[in-house]
């Protein structure tokens, strides 16, 4: 047998110490602060899980254990009962009837509801149950890691939604407190820069030689993108320009001036030249950059007017005439007035610029006349009203007279021949007088040079150059305006109406003629006149379609026509011969044509003056066909245009003796018929009306007139007969007589009669019309609002004119649509009958 096996037995456990007996001491305690790392875990033990109270061990009452189970249990299903039944939506009874049981209860049918927080709910009562009896069950590590996850995210976000509630509370704080800092800085810079631009300019304007670098410090100013900023930099540059620019224009150094050797006094000037020569040249770039932007338009075109009126013999001035000019015709009041200004400076003050500005701004005028087919503003040709011309510079001076006994001794005169030694003395004479003519030539070309007095050769090339230019503007206009009646007149008379276009340039055109038509070329003046006759005569024309007469002028266009073609005749009188007929006959019918408030009373009367006042013996019938007119027309226009036209009647007859039969108060008309025994009113030719067979029957109204020097020029008219050599003087002028009633038609109130009625003789409704007219008679009659209500009443009648035409229009074309669907009916309805047709003959 072997040895027996020896047995080794464990260790005997320590001896049970309680807890409260165990002393730890200092050193222990070193012992672990020093190795935590190994002792860590110690701290991170669950003790309520080593210390849980373990149930299913011996000796343990199982009664107790299993009422615990079921009081859990019934706790649960109770709890889950209140959530269903909070879940749960009671169904309308319309949709579902409810349910009656036995003991006569109402139960209404009910719908569970999904929420979002059964999860949460259940999480809950899991911790509720837990909370009931922690002992029992415990959650395991990694139930307790996702549970504290979970709690952490939700702290997070719950820290977030802070943080956020927290900056937009501060966001519009924030924002205010950014703007206010952004307006304190904005506003700290611009007083700055003002600062800066005041001192720029102060030492400009203090040395402008030694501080010339400055000027692009300001025109880099003046680029800033604050709008205000740089109008003020822009501003800065035109009053340093304008203090600064020299009396001559610059020119810069070539490249061999350059390379020679000069003084520094040579290269301070040239350095002083070209630097301002350039920072103007890039002022005039911003300038003209910024011309096209309407916040900068007005400020932009006030320092080009500035800059081109305070030194127009300066570089560049062609660009700064560019503008003007084409600013001249501008939709802004301000700009246009600022560009018209400068103009009729550049006019007027030529001393400044020698007269170059003067004949470059007439031709880029003309230019923008022809480009734009003369449809600009008025104020392009009314600018040239104010050019000068100096009538002694168009006859050149005239060659000293040679006298012919002498001119005639010189050409037969006798050659003899000359010796050799005489010749060489002539050659020698004759070298020295040449050599002595041409030094004083190069004189004469030096001092010109250096003098201030102007060259009349000179002056005479840029005063004709104006001129051509400015004819050149007025032919152009007068043509395209005779073109564009002419086309109108064929389109309207034709089945297509068009309506005529505008003619703004026509009355400045004509204004202008007038005043230069003495200076106006002889071999012109024939077309000039045929181009006024046919304006005067082209005014309107009929159109039979729409039965109205358009009009392609206007009256007081008409006249002015009529008014140039006398001042050209009487300013040539001496080298014209025309047949001014065609103009009496347009003056005759255009004096019905006159309205008040449509045309221009200062127009006619200026007509009136010129071709019927003035000097000048009319025949005996014409005479007195526009006696007869005036007459009519003084009876429905107003006091002032009458007053001119019975001026201009008395005139007539004071010269025209056998006119003033025409007061006579025969039956069959005056006394003197002449040629034409009947008063033709309507015919449009003054020598083919027979006036003089007619009687002045409107004076006896016109003696009954509401104003009283209209009444009292009547009465001298009609006395007028009684005294056949009585010579008479005009004191008044028709255009003296329309200022003067045009001025008092303010203040003046006519004087009336106020009847008084018996009160007993009156009926009910006479007495209220009665006082209403004594009501009236009270108040001054007012002109202007009885022409306003006279126009209403008119437009009213065109309106239900052209009502009228409209619903003829619209009958035509309803009835012709109606006839178009019935043929469309019929043809539809025998559609079928021709298939059948069809139909039989293919079978």
């Amino acid at each position: 047998m072997g040895k027996k096996q020896k047995v080794i037995l464990p260790p005997d456990l320590p001896p049970e110490i309680s807890d409260d007996e165990i002393e730890v001491s200092d050193e222990d305690l070193q012992f672990v602060k020093e190795n935590r790392d190994y002792a860590g875990f110690v701290s991170r033990l669950d003790t309520q899980s080593i210390t849980k109270h373990v149930t299913r061990v011996a000796d343990v009452n199982e009664d107790a254990l299993e009422a615990i189970y079921e009081k859990r249990l019934k706790k649960k299903s109770a709890l889950q009962k209140e959530n269903e039944e909070k879940n749960k939506v009671h169904v309308d009874p319309v949709d579902a009837l409810p349910v009656k049981t036995l003991d006569g209860k109402l139960y209404y049918r009910t719908v569970a509801k999904t929420s979002k927080g059964e999860d949460e709910n259940e999480a809950g009562e899991d911790e509720k149950d837990g909370d009931v009896d922690k002992s029992l069950v415990k959650l395991t590590k990694a139930e307790k890691r996702a549970k504290v996850k979970k709690s952490r995210k939700e702290a997070k976000k719950l820290g977030k939604e802070v943080d956020q509630l927290e900056e937009a509370e501060q966001a519009p704080q924030a924002a205010v407190l950014a703007e206010v800092k952004e307006d304190l800085t904005a506003e700290e810079a611009f007083e700055s820069k003002k600062c800066k631009l005041a001192e720029l300019g102060i030492a400009l304007l203090s040395n402008p030689e030694a501080n010339i670098t400055s000027l692009k410090e300001i025109l880099q100013i003046a680029k800033d993108d604050n709008p205000s900023i740089s109008k003020l930099g822009l501003l800065s540059l035109l009053a340093v320009f304008k203090d600064i620019i020299p009396g001559y224009r610059i020119r810069l150094p070539t490249e061999k001036e350059q390379e020679m050797k000069v003084s520094k006094e040579v290269k301070k000037m040239r350095f002083y030249e070209s630097t301002l020569l350039t920072t103007y040249k890039a002022y005039l770039q911003r300038l003209l950059a910024a011309e096209k932007k309407p916040l900068f338009q007005q400020v932009v075109v006030r320092c080009i007017c500035n800059l081109l009126d305070a030194v127009p013999h300066f570089n560049c001035r062609e660009s700064l005439l560019e503008v003007v000019v084409r600013n001249l015709g501008s939709p802004d009041d301000v700009v246009r007035k600022l560009c018209c200004s400068t103009v009729r400076s550049l006019f007027t003050n030529e001393g400044k610029h020698g007269g170059e500005a003067t004949v470059e701004a007439a031709r880029l005028i003309a230019a923008h006349v022809k480009a734009n087919n003369c449809q600009l503003h008025p104020d392009f040709i009314e600018v040239l009203m104010s050019l000068t011309f100096d009538e002694d510079l168009r006859k050149p001076k005239a060659a000293p007279e040679v006298d012919k006994k002498v001119k005639y001794k010189k050409f037969y005169k006798r050659k003899i021949p000359e010796e050799p030694s005489q010749q060489q003395e002539n050659k020698r004479k004759t070298s020295k007088k040449e050599l002595m003519s041409k030094t004083r030539e190069e004189v004469a070309a030096d001092y010109k040079a250096v003098s201030f007095a102007p060259d009349v050769e000179e002056k005479r090339r840029m005063q004709s150059e104006t001129l051509s230019a400015v004819f050149e503007t007025y032919f152009r206009v007068l043509k395209q305006t005779m073109l564009s009646t002419a086309a109108s007149s064929e389109t309207v008379t034709g089945s297509n109406t068009s309506a005529s276009d505008p003619h703004p340039l026509l009355a400045p055109c004509l204004n202008g003629l007038g005043k230069f038509s003495h200076l106006i070329d002889l071999d012109y003046i024939g077309d000039l006149m045929n181009y006024l006759k046919k304006i005067a005569g082209g005014g309107s024309s009929y159109d039979s379609s729409s039965r109205k007469c358009i009009e392609h002028l206007t009256v007081s266009e008409r006249l002015r026509c009529c008014i140039v073609a006398f001042k050209v005749m009487r300013n040539n009188l001496d080298a014209l011969n025309v047949d001014l007929q065609d103009f009496f006959i347009q003056l005759y019918n255009l004096i019905l044509e006159y309205r008040p408030g449509r045309d221009q009373g200062e127009v006619l009367v200026e007509a009136l003056k010129i071709m019927l006042c003035d000097d000048r013996q009319h025949d005996m019938q014409k005479a007195a066909a526009f006696v007869k007119r005036l007459a009519t027309f003084s009876l429905s226009i107003c006091s002032a245009e009458a007053m001119a036209a019975l001026v201009t009647l008395k005139n007539l007859l004071m010269r025209n003796v056998k006119c003033r039969n025409l007061l006579e108060n025969d039956a069959g008309g005056g006394s003197v018929s002449g040629s034409i025994s009947i008063y033709h009113p309507y015919a449009t030719d003054p020598n083919l009306s027979g006036a003089l067979a007619s009687v002045l029957w409107e004076l006896n109204l016109l003696s009954k007139h509401y104003h009283p020097s209209i009444s009292t020029m009547i009465t001298s008219i009609a006395g007028m007969n009684t005294a056949n050599n009585q010579v008479y003087h005009a004191i008044l002028s028709p255009q003296q007589a329309f200022t003067d009633l045009s001025l008092e038609r303010e203040t003046f109130q006519p004087k009336t009669d106020i009847r008084k009625l018996n009160s007993k003789r009156k009926k009910g409704s006479e007495s209220s019309t009665l006082s209403g007219i004594e009501s009236t008679s009270d108040t001054s009659i007012d002109e202007n609002e009885v022409s306003k209500k006279l126009t209403k009443h008119f437009i009213i009648l065109r309106d239900i004119k052209e009502n009228e035409r409209l619903r003829g229009e619209l009958d035509r074309t309803t009835l012709s649509l109606q006839l178009y669907e019935e043929y469309k009916k019929q043809k539809k309805a025998g559609e079928p009958k021709a298939k059948r047709k069809r139909a039989k003959i293919v079978d």
